[in-house]
């Protein structure tokens, strides 16, 4: 059983995130260790307005974004999409996906990366 304060949780900054721009901030909700070897990514994500999460790769795994707050665009391979929040996106493996804040208060989205 896992009960854990969200001033509990480990917290970093990622400058320059997959590629992106500025300095992305994570709150880790659990562990890679505390996944059961089913993924390895469960955060919560603040962008910053002007930041990004550069475009890159996933193999034998997906990733979801759920925007709680924040407006965006959402690149998956070729194609672009705007979001905001209340939306979810999903990029399974052998695609490619990436985020940029482009409005006017900070991107707060949860991330899962699960294992394929």
């Amino acid at each position: 059983m896992i009960v854990r304060h969200g001033d509990e949780m480990t917290r970093e900054d990622r400058e320059k995130m997959r590629g992106g721009s500025g300095t992305v901030s994570l709150k880790h909700v659990l562990s890679v260790d505390e996944m059961s070897g089913k993924g390895r990514l469960f955060s919560e994500i603040t962008i910053p307005v002007g930041a990004s999460v550069g475009l890159h790769p996933h193999d034998g795994e997906s990733e979801y974004y759920y925007l709680l707050a924040g407006t965006g665009r959402y690149r998956m391979d070729d194609e672009s999409f705007d979001v905001a929040a209340g939306d979810l996106t999903a990029v399974s493996s052998g695609h490619t996906h990436g985020i940029e804040n482009t409005g006017h208060q900070p991107i707060t989205m949860i991330a899962l990366i699960l294992f394929d």
